[in-house]
């Protein structure tokens, strides 16, 4: 049995010149746990080919398969239209357009898209030839900072296509027949896009006159 000789460090040192107890151990644990980190190999990433068609291209690109689709966009091939604001999927900043149907991007990992058609800010209009929704927002000032614009403008695209298509919301308030553009399905429909600037009432017009409701 070890027999102990002098306090030391809040801990005591047995005659075989162990450490026992006290913040001494901690900080023995803790180097030792330093020194077996550095000499493990760091992980490496699982990559993996992927092929997207992005505003009309093919694009082929190898990636972590941790990788956004976010972050393909923007990181690797440099489309930085589309915003990252809060990367959890709850301000719209990141909406894109996968096969017709908006969604957030940084909620949903590259190698999930396969072939799909991504449609981003980038493909829908240029400035020379705007989309017609990007020219109702320039006319009814439905942007201020601009940071939401690319995510609202894409949403707002994917909003007048759901109603054309019949795609009912929690604003609808009949099922089953045609749905009608009115400022409550907007409203409900662009609820998830949020404009800190506060040109809600701005969008709402623009939309409205793209779907021909108002001029």
């Amino acid at each position: 049995m070890d027999q102990t000789i002098e306090p030391a460090a809040s801990g005591t040192i047995s005659r075989r010149g162990i450490i026992v107890g006290g913040a001494a151990t901690v900080a023995v644990t803790a180097v030792s746990a330093a020194d077996a980190q550095e000499a493990a190999p760091a992980p490496q990433p699982t990559m993996m080919p992927v092929v997207l068609e992005v505003n009309g291209q093919r694009r082929d690109l190898n990636l972590d398969t941790r990788t956004t689709l976010l972050d393909a966009l923007r990181e690797h091939l440099h489309l930085t239209g589309t915003k990252k604001g809060c990367d959890h999927g709850q301000c719209g900043a990141c909406t894109v357009m996968v096969d017709g149907k908006r969604i957030n991007s940084c909620l949903s990992l590259a190698v999930m898209h396969q072939g799909d058609k991504v449609t981003t800010i980038e493909g829908l209009g240029t400035p020379d030839k705007l989309h017609p929704m990007q020219a109702a927002f320039v006319k009814h000032d439905g942007y201020q900072c601009g940071y939401c614009t690319p995510g609202q403008i894409c949403s707002a695209v994917a909003v007048l296509d759901e109603i054309k298509a019949g795609i009912p919301s929690h604003a609808s308030q009949d099922i089953t027949g045609k749905f009608q553009v009115t400022d409550a399905e907007i409203r409900e429909r662009m609820s998830g896009n949020i404009c800190r600037c506060g040109a809600y009432s701005n969008i709402v017009e623009a939309m409205n006159e793209v779907a021909g409701t108002r001029a």
